[in-house]
């Protein structure tokens, strides 16, 4: 029986004392409350038990990986994956009376909460010019409106096609191959708000943008670093991961602005010492650093380790790793040594013993994992901060060795996928050379605008049709206000969608829901029932099966969706079989195994229980660099500065969230009940700044390249955060957030690093 969606929240905030320890009982109580209502415990059942196992669902939440084929709980799913998933098998329907009944400014004015909540769309709607409602429109008449419009452009640069990473790689492939043949590398994604920092400095310093770790080597690494992340909501199986490497020895130092629960203690539900007992310490060493001191704490450890060799030569630093796979030593260490202490101090909050504990730890470790996530990516020195990590990592050989090694971890399933895909702004002439010798076209070659500048484009009226196939673009993209207006200029946006999001109430003069298959329902084209496939973030591409039936009859795929559409905008000038691909899927993967290394023998492989793990050349001693070797480089110091009655505000999610849509007004974990507007100060910067705890106020925003940005009506709450630093929930802050204020080199908007003031409200 269909449930009645839920009201806007009623928000009475209460406040508890955080949480010491995650998951347990209680998180396995949410998920299931929370999946039995969105929808049956049949589907539930279904969904839950396939989920993560061989021939089952992949989680759509985040990208961690799977334990092997044989070492799988038969419950392999955290607390968010199973409400992620029966989130997307709910049984609510948005159908066409649902758009009679609300006008598009009136979505506008309803929460994330509500919009999410009101189940799955049904069939493809457009948006007229001037009208204020959707009205129903045929596949066919939608994508011809779609494709005409695109044929009208002057220019194949005017359209831009965004993804998240809940695509398939299928889906993801297709997607860059229609925009090239098209004309355009306008192809930006989620990766550029999230990881962007980190395959920039990888591919500078390491010759690749991925992560160099699998599961076993975190299983068996001495020493891990977690880095800027909260593994208890947002990664939760991840904590199992870390668990696994505390029982066979290893040592973990937790680096946060804030104590998250996962990292102080995990009870592990899988487990009896988890459900009964006290369950398993995380971190060893917790070091609560400043926002964005990362870089200089990393740079203090690698000075630190530097004057270790200096009184003990060739006891501390691998000189045979340096000589033989490095380059840049010698200019690196001389700039490393004139790193003012001062300066490492001031700008991480620590005190030098808590770095130097750090430092023996490192140095009683032979292979050492640093893990980190966006609390490192998204400040405007995120790049030079991974490329210390780097250098901290090189300089004792925790690098293409078995349990050391460097890993970003990618917060969306399929995120990884989206770029081995090709789908990226700046793909390589390598790959694009390939595309034009397998399917006999011309790729442009001029790079294409990425999400800030897809922005910036849009509200210049340089594009005037925006495609985004999943996601919630607007809601992710920062500045609210000036993303929501370049959007309104658009001729089209095109959403290709599962749910209701604000990014369809922000509408260019004409707009379309195009709505698609979930990733939990099964797919069946001409020849078949299909399967897709996702690449985790250890680099493990692996199949998912849909096991519920479509939420409608009118669905259809994202692959059916691109194939049609390309099919009614292209000329044959480029021999592309698209009905074929739509039919089946392996005819996909037949052409990717010949365009992407590694996936040789694509479909044969990937029907394998654990699928494939793709060569990650580092771990072969082989770099893709300008010298041919990993690069030590020279980073200079920096610091984020607060002048005086103002905060370093980031942005962050809760633990009930999944990506910019929370299920609801909790953060259990941080002892928030009822609301989301809220900000978290340290108690002395509370009293410093004259405020109270529950005081009403507004957050404004300071950026020296132009207006202030107001956020409205938050409630301070004291809490233990670094002093000097706050934090509030994303996407409520992404308002105060500057579309200029990017990070260096990779154009990343910097949401852990925003500077802002607390105003009074009345």
């Amino acid at each position: 029986m269909k449930k009645a969606p839920r009201e806007e929240p009623d928000e009475r905030l209460t406040v508890t004392p955080p949480k010491t320890w995650a998951t347990g009982v209680p998180a396995v109580t949410h998920a299931l409350e929370y999946s039995l209502a969105e929808t049956s415990v049949r589907r539930t059942g279904l969904t839950l038990l396939t989920m993560n196992q061989v021939g089952g669902i992949d989680c759509p939440g985040c990208a961690w990986a799977d334990p092997a084929p044989g070492h799988r709980h038969v419950n392999e799913y955290c607390e968010n994956g199973a409400k992620h998933i029966n989130d997307e098998a709910t049984s609510r329907r948005v159908t066409a009376d649902f758009f009679r009944r609300h006008t598009v400014s009136g979505l506008g004015r309803r929460s994330d909460r509500w919009l999410n909540q009101q189940g799955r769309l049904t069939e493809p709607m457009v948006k007229r010019p001037g009208a204020d409602h959707y009205e129903p429109i045929s596949w066919h008449d939608a994508l011809g409106l779609l494709a005409d419009e695109l044929r009208s452009l002057d220019s194949p640069d005017e359209a831009v096609f965004y993804t998240s990473g809940r695509v398939s790689n299928e889906a993801a492939f297709l997607l860059q191959l229609f925009a090239r043949v098209f004309g355009t590398n306008n192809l930006p994604d989620c990766s550029n708000m999230c990881h962007e920092s980190s395959g920039f400095a990888l591919h500078e310093t390491l010759g690749t943008g991925k992560g160099t770790v699998s599961l076993d080597d975190l299983h068996h690494a001495d020493l891990i670093l977690v880095v800027g992340q909260n593994p208890g909501t947002n990664h939760p199986r991840q904590l199992s991961a870390l668990e696994e490497a505390k029982r066979n020895g290893a040592r973990v130092i937790a680096v946060n602005a804030l104590p998250e629960a996962g990292l102080l203690r995990f009870r592990n539900p899988q487990k009896a010492r988890g459900i009964i007992g006290r369950g398993v310490p995380i971190a060893d060493q917790f070091l609560q650093i400043r926002s964005g001191g990362d870089l200089a704490l990393f740079q203090g450890l690698n000075r630190l380790l530097l004057e270790a060799e200096d009184a003990r030569p060739g006891t501390v630093l691998d000189q045979d790793f340096i000589r033989s796979d490095t380059s840049g030593f010698e200019e690196f260490s001389r700039h490393a040594r004139t790193v003012a202490w001062e300066d490492v101090l001031a700008a991480t909050g620590l005190t030098r013993g808590e770095i130097e504990k750090v430092r023996d730890e490192v140095l009683r470790s032979e292979r050492v994992v640093v893990c980190w996530a966006m609390g490192v990516t998204q400040h405007r020195h995120g790049v030079p901060t991974i490329r210390e990590i780097v250098n901290f990592l090189l300089l004792r050989g925790n690098l293409g060795k078995a349990g050391a090694g460097a890993c970003p971890v990618r917060g969306h399933s399929n995120v990884q996928g989206d770029r081995t895909m090709g789908v990226w702004e700046q793909m390589p002439d390598s790959f694009l050379d390939a595309l034009r010798e397998e399917f006999g076209f011309e790729p442009p070659r001029a790079h294409g605008f990425d999400s800030v500048n897809a922005i910036r484009a849009m509200g210049e009226g340089r594009v005037k049709v925006f495609v985004g196939v999943a996601g919630n673009f607007v809601r992710a993209a920062p500045d609210s206000d000036v993303t929501e207006d370049a959007m309104r200029r658009c001729r089209l946006t095109v959403h290709v969608s599962t749910k209701l999001n604000r990014s369809h109430t922000v509408c260019g003069e004409t707009a379309l829901i195009l709505p698609t298959l979930g990733r939990t329902e099964r797919d069946i084209q001409a020849t078949g029932e299909q399967f897709v496939t996702v690449e985790n973030s250890m680099s493990e591409v692996h199949s998912s099966h849909g096991r519920l039936e479509p939420a409608s009859k009118v669905l259809l795929s994202e692959v059916a969706i691109l194939c049609r559409l390309a099919a009614r905008t292209l000329d044959a000038s480029a021999s592309i079989p698209w009905a074929e691909f739509e039919a089946d899927y392996g005819t996909i993967r037949n052409r990717i195994a010949r365009i992407v290394p590694g996936l040789h023998e694509f479909n044969r492989r990937v029907a394998r229980p654990g699928g494939i793990r793709l060569p990650n050349p580092v771990n072969e001693g082989v770099y893709g660099t300008a010298t041919g070797k990993a690069m030590f480089t020279r980073n200079a110091w920096e610091m984020l500065h607060a002048p005086d009655g103002h905060l370093v505000l980031q942005s962050l999610r809760s633990h009930d969230q999944w990506n910019t849509v929370p299920y609801t007004d909790d953060d259990r974990y941080r002892g928030i009940h009822g609301s989301r507007r809220v900000v978290l100060v340290n108690p002395q910067d509370v009293t410093r700044l004259g405020l109270a705890p529950g005081q009403k106020v507004d957050l404004v925003s300071v950026w020296a390249g132009g207006a202030d940005r107001r956020a409205e009506d938050f409630t301070v709450v004291a809490y233990p955060t670094s002093p000097g630093c706050a934090a509030a929930y994303y996407p409520e802050t992404n308002v105060l957030l500057p579309l200029d204020s990017v990070a260096e080199s990779s154009n990343q908007p910097t949401a852990k690093g925003m500077v802002v003031r607390l105003e009074p409200r009345g």
